[in-house]
C-alpha cells in the first residue's frame, strides 16, 4: 500500500499547527487513493512533537531526530525526508505553505523527481489521479491542477483545512539524523517576531492602512488584536504603511507581502487596493472599517463599517473583549 507522506514543521521541539492541518489534506488524499499517511519530522527533541502526532489520524510518524538537525538545513533535511519517502513508497508529499515549507519540500521533490504544486487550498484523489486548486491573479481566478508525474507534491496554505487531531494513536519509529558533511550549517537563528503569533497562522488578522495615520492608531489595532486573546489574533499592515516605516515588512499584507487566509480579517482604514486584495481576498470572513463609504474594500467585505476608525476601534476592542471574557 502506497503511502500519503507530510512533513511536519518542529521549530524548537514545538509543532507548528499548519502541519496538522496538512495532515487532514493528507488524510482526503488517502481516502480517495486508498492509501495510508505518514509523517516525517526533522529536528532535536522531537518526543513532544511526535506524541502530539501520534493523535493526528495519521498510521506512522517517523522521527528524524539527532542533535546536527537542531537548526533547519534545507539540504541535509531534504535528503534524509527523501530517502523516507522513498522507503514509504509515497505517492505523494504534503507540507504547509509556510516559510520552511516553500524551500524544504521544492528540495524533497527535486530528489524525488516528482511535480510539486504550491499555495494550495484543495486537494483531491479521483481515480488514481491527485488534483489541487490554488488561487491565482492575486485570489480572482481559482486554477485547478492535475499531476501527471509521481510523487506528487504540493504545499498546502494555512488556515485552509481544519487541524487533524484525532487518531488512535499511530506508530513511532525513531531515525537517527545522518551526520553527513553538510552544504551548508546554520551557526545561529535570531528570532524576530517576540512571541507574536505568525501572521499566516493567526485565526483573526487585524490590519491596518493608512487611514490609521500613525503609531497611536496602530496601537488601537493592537489592542484590538489582544482583545482576541492571547495567541489568537495578528496585526498586518498595507505596503504604504510598511513602506512609510510605520511597520515592519513582516507584518505586511499583500502580493508583494504574506498571503493570509484567516476565518476573521478587519481591514482598518485600508481603501482596498489591487496589491493588498491578492494578500486577503481568500479570507472567510472580510470586515471593513473606513470612513469613505466609496472605498473598494466595501466590494470585497462580508461587513462594512463606514465610520471614524478612531471612534470605531475602541467600542469595537471593549465589545470583543467582553464577549470572549476578556474585560
Amino acid at each position: 500500500m502506497s503511502n500519503i507522506v507530510v512533513i511536519a514543521e518542529v521549530r524548537g521541539g514545538t509543532l507548528k499547527r499548519p502541519s496538522l492541518e496538512a495532515v487532514t489534506a493528507a488524510k482526503q488524499l488517502a481516502a480517495g487513493a486508498g492509501a495510508e499517511v505518514a509523517v516525517v519530522a526533522c529536528g532535536a527533541g522531537l518526543d513532544s512533537a511526535t506524541a502530539e502526532l501520534q493523535q493526528s489520524g495519521a498510521k506512522q510518524v517517523i522521527a528524524i531526530d539527532g542533535p546536527n538537525f537542531a537548526n533547519y538545513s534545507g539540504d541535509a533535511w531534504a535528503k534524509a525526508i527523501a530517502d523516507q519517502a522513498r522507503s514509504l513508497g509515497a505517492s505523494a508529499v504534503l507540507m504547509a505553505h509556510t516559510a520552511m515549507g516553500k524551500d524544504l519540500l521544492p528540495r524533497v521533490a527535486a530528489l524525488l523527481d516528482g511535480a510539486i504544486v504550491t499555495d494550495v487550498i484543495e486537494v483531491a484523489c479521483t481515480g488514481g489521479t491527485f488534483t489541487a486548486k490554488k488561487p491565482v491573479y492575486g485570489g480572482k481566478v481559482t486554477m485547478a491542477v492535475k499531476a501527471t508525474k509521481a510523487p506528487f507534491c504540493a504545499t498546502v496554505r494555512p488556515n485552509n483545512f481544519a487541524p487533524a487531531g484525532s487518531g488512535s494513536g499511530a506508530s513511532v519509529s525513531k531515525v537517527a539524523a545522518p551526520a553527513g558533511e553538510l552544504m551548508a550549517v546554520v551557526k545561529e537563528i535570531i528570532g524576530s517576531g517576540g512571541g507574536r503569533t505568525p501572521l499566516q497562522e493567526a485565526k483573526v488578522v487585524v490590519a491596518g492602512g493608512r487611514g490609521l495615520k500613525d503609531a497611536e492608531g496602530f496601537k488601537l489595532l493592537e489592542e484590538l488584536a489582544a482583545a482576541f486573546g492571547p495567541g489568537v489574533a495578528a496585526v498586518g499592515a498595507s505596503r504604504a504603511v510598511v513602506d512609510s516605516g510605520l511597520r515592519p515588512h513582516r507584518e505586511q499584507v499583500g502580493q508583494t507581502g504574506k498571503v493570509v487566509s484567516p476565518p476573521l480579517y478587519f481591514a482598518v482604514g485600508i481603501s482596498g487596493a489591487i496589491q493588498h486584495l491578492a494578500g486577503m481576498r481568500t479570507a472567510r470572513t472580510i470586515v471593513a472599517i473606513n470612513k469613505d463609504a466609496d472605498a473598494p474594500i466595501f466590494k470585497v467585505a462580508d461587513y462594512g463599517i463606514v465610520g471614524d476608525a478612531f471612534e470605531v476601534l475602541p467600542a469595537l476592542t471593549k465589545a470583543i473583549a467582553a464577549a470572549v471574557g476578556h474585560k
